[in-house]
């Protein structure tokens, strides 16, 4: 999965946007205001980070070397994984996914339910 596919697969996503808050080269994926995935664009070695649940997160990087602790973020609820075509895109969808799901959880109950019945009619 290459950067653009990696965007895609997350504007695809219900409510979803991105924006660049930190500097021109970070690209950060929210919903609602809460970011579930960034990464840095002038990266050569193209990673992102993905929030995760804490025993996964261990889980993840005891299994797979390309998952790292999260550069920069709360090591407990983040990893740092490499998009260097080491990993299936059906992982790495898995684990955008669950990110993208463990924010919208932590929303208030309005926009969840809001989001939730989107995610429905797909």
């Amino acid at each position: 999965m290459n950067i653009e596919q990696f965007r895609d697969y997350c504007l695809a996503k219900p409510e979803t946007t991105e924006a660049t808050p930190f500097d021109e080269n970070t690209l950060v994926f929210k919903v609602v205001g809460k970011i579930f995935a960034i990464t840095d664009m002038a990266d050569i070695d193209f990673s992102v980070n993905l929030k995760c649940e804490p025993e996964k997160a261990i889980e993840l990087r005891e299994k797979y070397d390309e998952v790292q602790p999260g550069y920069h973020m709360n090591k407990k609820h983040w990893n740092t994984v490499s998009f260097d075509g080491s990993l299936s895109v059906k992982l790495l969808k898995e684990m955008i996914e669950d990110s993208y799901m463990l924010v919208l959880l932590s929303l208030k109950k309005a926009d969840r339910e809001r989001i939730k019945a989107l995610l429905d009619e797909k």
